[in-house]
């Protein structure tokens, strides 16, 4: 591990911690107390009274809205995997591959729409654009419960994943631009963990509806389940019109002094003395790609979300343990709640910690474990059992990779926009292949799909720590050409 700089010098004014200064050594001890504990990257915890309050008050503004609407995004986009157990391929005339294409083609037009939306979301209003993007992603959601044969709902898939594109990679890119890097780890966890518990409580939800409204006015509970979900939604991205924050320097809910504040602290967390506030959408584009390190991170991510192709498959996994419908749809909520915290403490830790590797290392390890586990054992108890180990294992690193890249590859904001698009782009592609993982004429077993699970899993450590060894070798090279306290990269 790289050395520790332990000193800092005084913060300036509005108070943020100093990392980028000459120390003093007559001066030391003073300026440590003032400036807080600095890592071995250069970061200080922060002590100032009017920092402290602006992220306290960034919290409660900026998650909460961003969580509902993420586990909205999840819930829309998996209610797919309920509606199968409510006879929606028979309704459909659907068979084969056909139910593994409809889960595929969504993750087609996520794809081809993300890394286009993440260069224009640095040139507009952030909160005003993907409120908007949820709107028409609910109407197109809504759509589906009118749907009537398999080429219908294979469209409407496919301009869901468009729709639903710009969402993710702008919330990211969001929490980025507000938070250091010290800080935005967390965040990530707590904002990701939505999705995990949208997966988990979408079996909640689903079990409500097909009880409930199974044949009410003449429709299929899963033609409700889509209705109900979709108009949820449309009501949330209005009111996120008027909650969500643009920029640091342009968000209405911030007074004049804060927003001076929220921009500074972030123009001083930079790695890199690169200020390019006019880079164009094409050059942060130029930036990333040309970055190694950028596709490191892509393929570190394919492998992670590839890994987790089970979870639109989960419900029927669950359901080979023999149970009936509704037993199942409640079964699958309790593995995601254990995977939900888990993501919640990995985040908190890597942050607070200022680590990546092993905390990416010992999750992932576990979901190998957990995959292993699953495919070799019928035993009902044994089963479920290893149906908690691998969705906490492979879920609880999200956030750690997301921040990772976030922290590492943030020299402008465009490039950072377009990094963690293509980051997410990468990961999305394994689900497209990874829909095909799991076919039916594997089950009960599914070894195809948890074996090769497994072997992606692997395969993201091993990025972790080729990325860490290029880290290391970065930072010494920046030791090596300064005498000043600078700041360096977290791994």
């Amino acid at each position: 591990m790289a050395d520790e700089a332990p000193a800092s010098a005084p913060p300036p004014p509005g108070g943020e911690e100093a990392t980028n200064v000459m120390t003093d050594n007559a001066t030391d001890e003073k300026q440590h107390k003032a400036a807080g504990v600095v890592d071995y990257t250069g970061v200080a915890t922060k002590s100032d009274p009017a920092e402290i309050k602006l992220v306290r008050k960034l919290e409660f503004r900026i998650m909460p809205i961003l969580w509902i609407m993420y586990f909205l995004n999840y819930v829309d986009r998996n209610a797919i995997a309920q509606a199968r157990l409510n006879n929606l391929e028979k309704d459909l005339g659907m068979s084969g591959w056909e139910f593994n294409t409809c889960v595929s083609i969504l993750f087609v037009g996520y794809v081809l729409m993300q890394i286009p939306s993440n260069m224009f979301i640095t040139r507009i209003r952030p909160g005003i654009y993907m409120s908007a993007w949820m709107f028409v992603w609910a109407v197109v959601s809504a759509c589906a419960g009118a749907v009537h044969s398999y080429g219908g709902l294979v469209a409407v898939r496919f301009f869901l994943g468009i729709t639903e594109a710009p969402f993710y990679p702008g919330a990211t890119y969001m929490l980025a631009i507000f938070y250091t890097r010290k800080e935005v780890a967390t965040r990530i966890a707590w904002f990701y963990c939505a999705q995990i518990l949208a997966t988990g409580f979408s079996g909640l939800i689903s079990a409500g509806v097909f009880w409930g409204l199974d044949g009410a006015r003449g429709l299929a509970g899963w033609r409700w389940l889509f209705i109900i979900e979709g108009a949820i939604t449309g009501f949330v991205a209005i009111v996120g019109f008027w909650m969500l924050p643009n920029t640091p320097l342009t968000t209405h809910w911030l007074t004049p002094a804060e927003r001076e504040l929220a921009h500074a602290r972030m123009e001083r967390d930079r790695v890199t003395e690169s200020h390019e506030s006019n880079a164009s959408a094409w050059e942060g584009l130029k930036q990333a790609c040309k970055d190694k390190r950028t596709w490191l991170f892509c393929l570190m991510q394919n492998f992670h979300l590839s890994a987790c192709s089970f979870n639109s498959f989960f419900p029927t996994v669950v359901k080979t343990l023999g149970f009936n419908t509704t037993a199942t749809l409640l079964m699958t909520c309790p593995p995601f709640i254990f995977a939900a915290a888990a993501g919640i403490m990995c985040g908190w830790s890597s942050g607070r910690l200022h680590e990546r590797t092993w905390h990416i290392t010992i999750g992932i390890a576990a979901a190998v474990v957990g995959f292993i586990w699953a495919a070799s054992t019928l035993n009902t108890a044994a089963r479920y059992v290893a149906c908690f180990v691998f969705p906490v294992g492979a879920y609880s690193v999200n956030s750690v990779i997301i921040g990772w890249a976030s922290s590492t590859l943030q020299q402008t904001k465009e490039k950072k926009a377009v990094v963690l698009a293509m980051t997410n782009v990468a990961g999305q592609v394994g689900y497209i292949y990874g829909a095909y993982l799991w076919p039916d004429y594997d089950s009960p077993r599914f070894a195809i799909g948890f074996g090769t699970s497994a072997g992606f899993a692997l395969g993201s450590i091993v990025c972790a720590w080729i990325l860490r060894w290029m880290l290391i070798r970065e930072n010494n090279k920046i030791r090596g050409s300064t005498t000043e306290q600078v700041n360096l990269y977290g791994y």
